[in-house]
């Protein structure tokens, strides 16, 4: 069975909201998790929400990284941390992937450190999952790399192709670079760089594209640096909730509002699980031996359940391992090529 290490000290509303949503995993979806922290305050919260169900376990560890601590503290000084005991799980294959909603930083070292990354990509990416007009977006980096090189815009590139691929199952995903203009001449001096080199990828790249192209699904995967990434992201979710309540307010206006409303409840209740983080419950850290799921700091229980769903489903299709051996793949090609070439 696919069994998920899970943080159950990571985020704002732990170990509550951990807990509950690990038991929730278990009992909706028949998943099984070890639940990583404090045992004494773990196995209290167990209690406190029904007990632990069947598949659900405890592994202790002693320590917790706080959100405001230097990413490197689960490597350097917190070696009993929960952060780095569920790498340590993953790594040593009691469990196939972990998920966390803690610091984000500290999970992404201690994934790199422990797990290390898949031969030809130096830095993991976060990938995000946006809903579009048309269907969805993969956009990376999210989070996991503030500066970027030339080459780690490529690598995302590249991995977000074949994720695109294997999860969202996109077959030939069309590929663009996060700009302030569609032309080629528009963006930063570094931007400008990155649309060459993505050129001579042999990806579907289609260039610059927009904020709004996300959205509107001019692209299936959108590549930028993790700053830009992250603002895009947390803006998006953020409108999400505002226009949500704002629909809510207009329609208590009046009765005529409310009664259209219920007849329209089946739309409404699919519109938000398609905007909903929540339903998406975290962003995988690709690049990585083995699955690495990052959720939000704020996620309470069904964002936790989603998330270790989400990490499953990861898990148990091999996809780090077929990424890994798409990625040798393109760069066996490549070598081919210049071989060719300079011969």
């Amino acid at each position: 069975m696919i069994t998920i290490a899970v943080d159950a000290m990571g985020g704002d509303h732990a170990p509550r909201a951990v807990v509950e949503g690990t038991r929730m995993a278990a009992l909706e979806h028949g998943l099984a998790a070890v639940l990583v922290g404090d045992r004494a305050l773990v196995e209290a919260e167990l209690a406190a929400v029904g007990g632990c169900p069947s598949g659900v376990s405890v592994e202790h560890a002693p320590e917790t990284v706080g959100m405001d601590e230097p990413a490197a503290t689960a490597i350097r000084k917190k070696r009993g941390s929960s952060i780095r005991v569920a790498a340590n799980l993953v790594r040593s294959g009691r469990a196939q992937a972990m998920v966390s909603a803690g610091n984000t930083g500290a999970v992404m070292i201690a994934a790199k450190v422990v797990l290390g990354t898949i031969v030809g990509v130096d830095r993991p990416a976060l990938a995000a999952v946006l809903p579009n007009a048309r269907g969805k977006t993969v956009l990376l980096d999210v989070g996991a790399n503030v500066g970027c090189k030339l080459s780690h815009l490529r690598e995302f590139a590249v991995m977000g192709h074949f994720y695109a691929q294997e999860v969202v199952g996109t077959l030939n995903p069309r590929v663009g670079l996060l700009s302030i203009g569609e032309e080629a001449s528009k963006g930063t001096d570094f931007t400008r760089q990155v649309f060459k080199t993505l050129e001579e990828t042999g990806l579907n790249f289609i260039g610059n594209v927009e904020g709004r192209d996300v959205f509107e699904g001019t692209a299936d995967v959108v590549v930028c640096d993790g700053f830009v990434g992250n603002v895009l992201l947390k803006s998006a979710e953020s409108l999400a909730v505002v226009l949500a309540g704002m629909l809510r307010e207009e329609i208590q206006k009046g009765w005529f509002t409310r009664l259209g409303a219920v007849l329209a409840r089946p739309a409404i209740k699919r519109l938000r699980q398609r905007t909903d983080y929540r339903e998406y419950g975290a962003a995988p850290l690709l690049g990585v031996n083995g699955g690495c799921f990052v959720a939000h700091g704020r996620s309470g229980a069904r964002a936790i359940a989603n998330a270790i769903r989400r990490a499953s489903e990861f898990a148990a299709a091999n996809l780090h391992e077929k990424i890994a051996e798409k990625v040798a793949r393109l760069h066996s090609e490549e070598a081919r090529l210049l071989a060719a070439e300079g011969g």
